[in-house]
């Protein structure tokens, strides 16, 4: 997501005085911008999500045995943050559209903080899954606030620096936490952000809230179309006739509510799907390999624990770097060049990973993998944007957004199926 840079407005001379005295004026309104956050507490509303969303990627079996379940299962909580965090980001946009962005810190913040209550405490499968899944709703909020307020392309990338790096830092961070405490300990630290709500809730004003009926049954069918092709990898045969049936629903409710939640407009704008469906795909990669490969380099190079979390590490840290340097010089770069660059080395990384029993080469797979996702969400989210209609572009980035964190609800599920089980 990008934010642009305002040029400051040109000085204004001040007015001629009249021979006998100032000149009679109006009062103008005070037009003093409200000061900027500091960007050191917007990274720190946002990036802890990504390292609770990574977390569970090297614990999944001590979750799974302090829960008795099998690794499928444990995985579900995984799948639960991750279509929540899906789903809660278009919803929490539109939330801070219709109402201040006090009243989304608010919400949001107390959803992490019950979401991470029953994380902590809960001893039944269910009641956990619940929090993870409030956890990632207040996370999609928080992300969504910390953008919104971010103000230009600098402060913006040091937002997107510091999600990743803790992105990246979260499979280790979770298993270090789980030796020294517990699982449960591992899969709060998405809490942290709470130390930035008070403080980012200073600087909110209130905004006129956005014009005409908001679409409940709009933003109801996606979420019920978005849930059952999250259930695709896991239950292929319900989920595929629910998707079947939620994507006609929607379709039927688009074309009767062309301005509604999903707008038919943006929908028929090629650039626009072309940049959510490749983001998509490179995200499903990228959390496919996420989980899968310190499996396979246990099982195909023999590596210990600790030798997989910091090799991932590494790699996850070294394919980041790499994508901002990729997204620094994509406005060099045609369209069509940023999707073959993207989309080739995303198929490279899985089909590496596919065939490779040496440690290093599954490590560039996910170094490579990492790269392809966030640039492609870096570079795409201009695209997708760009491409749309002024009055659709807010609701352009919450969907394109969706479709990246889709691939968050996929990839756990498709590891699971092809390695975890």
């Amino acid at each position: 997501m990008s934010a642009s840079i305002t040029s400051p407005a040109p000085t204004t001379p001040p007015a001629p005085t009249h021979p006998a005295g100032p000149a009679r004026t109006t009062p103008a309104r005070p037009t003093t911008a409200p000061a900027q956050v500091p960007v050191f507490w917007l990274a720190l509303l946002a990036a802890p999500i990504a390292a609770g969303s990574n977390a569970p990627v090297l614990i999944l079996p001590d979750m799974a045995r302090s829960l008795g379940v099998g690794a499928a299962t444990a995985s579900w909580l995984v799948t639960a943050f991750a279509w929540a965090m899906a789903v809660g980001t278009p919803l929490m946009a539109s939330l801070l559209r219709r109402r201040c962005l006090r009243t989304v810190l608010r919400l949001s913040g107390a959803l992490v903080l019950t979401g991470t209550v029953l994380v902590a405490a809960s001893p039944w499968l269910p009641l956990a899954l619940a929090g993870r899944a409030a956890q990632a709703a207040g996370g999609a909020g928080l992300v969504t606030s910390a953008m919104s307020l971010a103000g230009s392309a600098r402060r913006m990338g040091v937002i997107s620096a510091g999600f990743g790096m803790l992105g990246a830092a979260g499979p280790l961070l979770g298993e270090h936490l789980t030796a020294a405490l517990s699982w449960r300990a591992a899969l709060t630290v998405s809490a942290i952000s709470l130390l930035a709500v008070a403080k980012v809730s200073r600087y909110a004003r209130e905004v006129p809230p956005a014009q005409g009926r908001f679409d409940a049954r709009g933003a109801a069918l996606l979420t019920a179309f978005a849930t059952a092709l999250v259930l695709l990898p896991t239950a292929p045969a319900y989920a595929a006739g629910a998707a079947v049936l939620g994507g006609a629903l929607l379709s039927w409710h688009v074309a009767r509510r062309p301005e509604g939640f999903v707008p038919l407009e943006l929908l028929r704008t090629p650039a626009f799907r072309v940049s959510a469906l490749l983001a998509l795909a490179a995200s499903t990669s990228y959390f496919t390999l996420l989980f899968a490969v310190p499996r396979l380099l246990a099982d195909r190079a023999g590596w210990s624990k600790e030798a997989v979390g910091t090799g991932q590490l590494a790699a996850l840290l070294a394919g980041a770097a790499l994508s901002w340097f990729f997204a620094a010089g994509s406005a060099r770069m045609s369209r069509a060049t940023v999707r073959t660059v993207l989309l080739g080395l995303g198929a490279a990384a899985a089909a590496t990973a596919t065939v490779a029993s040496w440690g290093p080469l599954l490590l560039v797979a996910v170094a490579v993998a990492v790269f392809t996702s966030t640039g492609s969400n870096a570079v795409l989210s201009v695209h997708a944007a760009t491409s749309a209609p002024e009055r659709a572009r807010a609701t352009a980035i919450g969907l394109f957004t969706l479709c990246y964190q889709m691939g968050g609800a996929f990839g756990p599920g498709i590891a699971t199926a092809l390695v975890l089980s």
